[in-house]
């Protein structure tokens, strides 16, 4: 700054000077802003990407303000020669820069983890909803970077400031470990990708429903009874989950029913077809099959298998279909057996 003062120190009247370094300035920010809107932004257009152009949107305006505070900077310094004076003034207008370029990087971070996140799901399938974690950690740390920048130029000691946040840190890490487990899990379900909204998942304890919500912390499940069931991450990444609605969204079903022996097991097999063809829920490709799988000892046994479009209608379609079959068996006389047993009494006396 003293050799810009020096070459710029045209004038012995220190007003001629701050007015000439003002108006200097704001004809170099002029010109900055001219070379980017037109010779940055016509290459940015080349890239096959817009990522270019909506970096030089966020960037233009900080390159002119800046330039302008620098010259604002050098024209106080013409007009206050006490020392003590001139460090407060030029460490509020470098804080002004730190503070102006603080907020540029975390929109510009925004931008690129946003375009970079796109692209990566695009390719691999990541889910987009880790977006606003990632933007919020770099925020964070954009911050945390910009307040030690402000604070170097104010010339405070950070180092006590370094040391006592250590020892908090370590501190509200071993008070909140089970909540930074849950964030650390949270991570793991959007990477890895488990499961996502909509899907119908089957918990290790027997619960069923769907996924209605993905949080940084915890997983929100409905179950078919209606019921919300909040889960930790924590809890999660360690559990077995059934995924019903992967890697398909159909759900293959398999229900049994017994006939009496003597039936005609083509007739049960074709009705058996027939009856889940002929439901709504049950879709056409893959065709459902009945399979007789075993003699039972009262009864044929015969299992359908077919396939619904939506895993939350696997109990009605079921419902369904086991009224439609005992209603066409007891119309073709097809009996539905039911254990039986013999009683003989003996006595004793003869």
């Amino acid at each position: 700054m003293t050799h810009l003062i020096e070459s710029l120190n045209i004038s012995t009247s220190p007003y001629v000077n701050a007015a000439i370094s003002i108006v200097v300035f704001v004809l170099l920010a002029k010109a900055a802003d001219f070379f980017v809107n037109t010779v940055l932004r016509k290459l940015a257009k080349m890239a096959p990407s817009a990522l270019d152009s909506r970096i030089i949107d966020r960037m233009h305006r900080p390159i002119f303000f800046t330039i302008i505070i620098v010259g604002l900077t050098l024209a106080v310094s013409y007009l206050v020669r006490e020392n003590r004076i001139a460090f407060y003034t030029d460490a509020l207008f470098y804080s002004a820069i730190a503070l102006l370029w603080t907020v540029t990087a975390i929109k510009v971070g925004k931008t690129v983890i946003e375009n970079s996140i796109n692209r990566v799901s695009d390719a691999t399938g990541l889910s987009k909803d880790i977006v606003p974690l990632i933007e919020n950690i770099s925020t964070i740390v954009i911050i945390i970077a910009g307040l030690m920048v402000i604070l170097s130029i104010w010339k405070l000691n950070i180092t006590p400031l370094l040391a006592s946040a250590g020892i908090m840190g370590a501190g509200v890490a071993l008070a909140a470990k089970d909540t930074i487990a849950n964030f650390l899990g949270g991570i793991s379900v959007f990477v890895d990708k488990p499961f996502k909204l909509g899907d119908f998942i089957v918990l290790d304890r027997g619960e069923r429903g769907e996924v209605v919500a993905i949080g940084i912390r915890s997983t929100k499940v409905k179950t078919l009874d209606d019921i919300m069931i909040t889960i930790p991450n924590a809890v999660i990444i360690n559990s077995r989950i059934v995924n019903e609605s992967a890697p398909t969204p159909f759900l293959r079903v398999k229900t049994q029913v017994g006939v009496a022996y003597g039936s005609d097991i083509d007739e049960v097999e074709k009705i058996l077809v027939d009856v889940a063809l002929g439901n709504a829920n049950v879709i056409k490709d893959p065709a459902p099959r009945a399979v007789l799988i075993s003699f039972g000892e009262y009864a044929l046994n015969f299992e359908i298998l077919f396939w619904i479009q939506d895993p939350s209608l696997r109990y009605r379609t079921v419902g369904e279909l086991n009224k439609s079959i005992y209603k066409t068996f007891n119309g073709c006389g097809i009996k539905i057996p039911c254990p039986q047993r013999d009683v003989y009494i003996h006595d004793a006396r003869q």
